[in-house]
């Protein structure tokens, strides 16, 4: 009846967010959504953040500049220097979480047939928002060092298509495995986008929640290291999963040619993120508050982490491969026996949820992996949703 865009004739939604119809049934424990946990929030803080930003109300209800409230950018840019990558105003867009700032890249940068490069597995709504841009996606390997370097660079010398115009990584923590890339593959992968002149987008929600291990630094941050390369980088980050999902804050950092160019896309969208949860977030920063709560939540999740682990191991045993992730909130598996899409039904049954991997994958999936997030549950949960999980796996497969 209706004439649809081609990419809108037949979309498909996230799979991810098609399991949250399950969350409202009693006693349900979910391992799906990567939700940050909700009493970690620093709900007194951002209640004083958000005093002190109503001081000045017409800041908060008016309209905003399209590129972020000055404040606030002030803010991010300390932070950013704070991570080893300082930046300048005109790099630097304030957007409605991170996931906008993909959007407007994709705008600006995509045209229908371009080739972009994923890690395989890697997050959905960015495949989701690949296809949506008609994009030509070409998978590379992850393993616990993160994106397979070595395949790249060989598969750009084979040159049997288009250099990519974009290649999309978590480095850090990665949704949905877990793993973080190695210094060194982050330095061999910026050469490559200096040699063969492709954007690199560094998406970081979670880079300031390790619990173990050596900091890493960002991509970004190594460009200091690479003659170059900070033409060929776009960072995207989030207060989403370090302070609240609610304030809806992200911000892109990019080359101010591209920057320029998504501020004007971002017109087009919403004209600006709301200046009142901006407000809000620049309080917030500016208090250091962020910085003193982080310990809180770093820790909370490294006994969820530990709690995960330890109850997967003890209740599966060789039923199942994983790697220990050292920060962020994921846990990536694979089942010896079982498909993960026939499991969850049965998991469903025994009130627990998680994620089959296959939603992760672009092309051949893999049939036994999954997805497990130990941010949100407490530590009881945890254990006891591991439990169900095993009997699940055994009415599978009995």
């Amino acid at each position: 009846m209706y004439a649809f865009t081609s990419p809108f004739a037949n979309p498909t939604g996230s799979p991810i967010r098609e399991l949250f119809k399950y969350l409202s049934e009693p006693g349900m424990i979910s391992f799906a959504g990567g939700y940050p946990a909700s009493e970690l929030f620093d709900v007194e803080g951002l209640a004083a953040a958000q005093a002190r930003a109503f001081a000045q109300p017409t800041r908060c209800l008016q309209y905003g500049p399209t590129d972020g409230l000055a404040e606030l950018k002030t803010q991010l840019m300390t932070l950013m220097a704070s991570r080893g990558a300082p930046c300048a105003p005109e790099s630097l867009v304030v957007t409605t979480g991170s996931q906008q700032g993909l959007d407007l890249l994709l705008r600006v940068m995509v045209t229908p047939g371009d080739v972009v490069v994923t890690e395989q597995p890697a997050y959905p709504a960015t495949l989701q928002a690949l296809r949506l841009a008609q994009a030509t996606i070409v998978t590379m390997p992850v393993d616990a060092d993160g994106l397979n370097v070595e395949h790249l660079d060989a598969w750009l010398r084979e040159d049997r298509m288009p250099v990519p115009k974009l290649l999309y990584t978590v480095p850090t923590f990665a949704n949905p495995t877990g793993a973080t890339l190695s210094r060194e593959r982050r330095l061999a992968l910026l050469r490559l986008a200096v040699q063969y002149r492709f954007v690199i987008v560094e998406d970081d929600p979670y880079g300031d929640l390790r619990f173990a291990g050596e900091t890493v630094p960002t991509m970004l941050a190594l460009t200091a290291e690479v003659p170059g390369s900070r033409d060929w980088v776009v960072h995207f980050s989030s207060l989403s999963k370090i302070a609240a999902p609610g304030l809806r804050v992200g911000w892109t950092v990019a080359p101010p040619e591209i920057a320029r160019r998504c501020v004007v896309a971002k017109q087009t969208v919403d004209l600006c993120s709301v200046p009142w949860t901006q407000a809000i977030a620049a309080e917030y920063l500016a208090d250091g508050a962020l910085a003193r709560h982080l310990p809180t939540i770093t820790e909370a999740y490294r006994r969820k982490c530990d709690a995960m682990c330890g109850a997967l191991r003890t209740r599966l045993g060789d039923a199942i491969q994983f790697h220990a992730p050292q920060g962020g909130m994921f846990v990536w598996a694979r089942l010896s026996s079982v498909q993960t899409s026939a499991l969850l039904p049965h998991a469903i049954a025994e009130k627990v949820l998680f994620v089959p991997g296959t939603a992760f994958f672009a092309e051949t999936p893999d049939e036994a992996s999954l997805r497990l997030s130990f941010a949100a549950p407490d530590v009881p949960a945890i254990e006891e949703g591991v439990a169900r999980l095993a009997r699940a796996i055994q009415a599978t497969n009995p």
